[in-house]
């Protein structure tokens, strides 16, 4: 029995690493099929980064063609690829031509402010969302049920720059709770916990205004999923059978119900590198969001393709990791 029971496990183990070597490499073709697409999109667009750097309506023939030279922009559109594509594979991000320094440095110092926003917001409005859907839809057709509904109807057609410029005139500009932008005080220099409260001071109100954007679009699919399954013929028989309706909500529905949740959320996990640029805008947010947004308006070739690679390396991982937690939340689901 014994070596029944641990081959049946190995046979297991050997399965799963099966699928997430073919996951694996699927991730690799696909971020390689993004990378290249983008890279020729961005260098087909009207404009160039050096028109943009000379800053003058005439520039001279000897400015442009020096610039174009230094940052190798004068070499045909195939070898600036292949040159690119040799020093991602060492490592090497690039040169962003308009703040004069590596890709990956400027990258790096915006990663861990955006991903703190777009993770806390994402994960407690799921969070959130989900629970109101779970504890409206057992109380159908009721005065709690139609006020959320409406509520989350309110907020999802809400602009995010107009909900961003209430909170801060409401929380910042006329009650002084909170600051109205940045990461820190700039005129303070607090070390460890001080540090620490005030960073989660300015974090505030940018994070409530993501839960509050996200939190409907959870509600409303997990909603629509308990309703749907409500439908199915599985809740006919099993009510039929004698199972309780308390029981059969907790044990079946919800399980079957979130799946679609797991699935938005992997899929806004991995968008989540690039930040929110209205938001952060808003709140002077020192995140990814604004990096890119200046990149691209500034025609900042190697730092937007920076940017977008780590984007397709983050929605690879998000999509692979969504599919390992479905398959362990709803066991029908086969890893193939």
């Amino acid at each position: 029995m014994a070596f029944v029971v641990q081959g049946g496990a190995l046979q297991a183990m050997e399965h799963f690493a099966r699928y997430l070597t073919r996951r694996i490499v699927s991730a690799v073709i696909l971020v390689f099929l993004v990378l290249t697409l983008n890279f020729f999109i961005i260098h087909l667009a009207p404009g160039d980064p050096v028109t943009i750097m000379v800053g003058l309506e005439n520039p001279s023939r000897q400015m442009v063609e020096a610039l174009k030279k230094r940052y190798g922009l004068d070499k045909p559109l195939i070898v600036q690829y292949l040159m690119y594509f040799t020093n991602l594979l060492k490592g090497d991000f690039g040169y962003s031509y308009v703040y004069d320094q590596p890709s990956w440095v400027l990258i790096r110092q915006r990663i861990t402010p955006t991903l703190t926003l777009t993770l806390t917001g994402s994960i407690l409005g799921f969070l959130l969302g989900t629970y109101l859907a779970i504890l409206v839809s057992r109380s159908q057709r009721t005065r709690g049920d139609t006020l959320v509904s409406i509520v989350s109807y309110i907020l999802y057609a809400m602009p995010s720059f107009w909900l961003g410029l209430m909170m801060i005139l409401t929380f910042s500009a006329k009650l002084r709770w909170f600051p109205t932008s940045g990461m820190f005080n700039l005129r303070e220099s607090y070390f460890g916990v001080r540090r620490l409260l005030d960073f989660l001071h300015h974090l505030t109100l940018p994070a409530v205004t993501l839960i509050l954007l996200q939190t409907p679009v959870f509600y409303r699919v997990t909603r629509a999923s308990i309703i749907q399954n409500y439908k199915q013929d599985y809740v006919t028989t099993l009510l039929a059978v004698g199972v309780t309706r308390d029981r059969l909500f907790k044990k079946y529905v919800i399980r079957n119900a979130i799946i679609p949740s797991l699935t938005m959320l992997g899929i806004t996990l991995g968008f989540s590198i690039t930040g929110t640029t209205i938001v952060e805008t808003v709140f002077a947010w020192p995140g990814m969001g604004r990096l890119l947004l200046d990149a691209i308006y500034r025609r900042d070739y190697q730092l937007i393709l920076g940017i977008y690679f780590l984007m397709a390396v983050f929605i690879s991982i998000a999509m692979i990791v969504t599919d390992l937690v479905i398959a362990f939340v709803d066991p029908r689901i086969r890893l193939t």
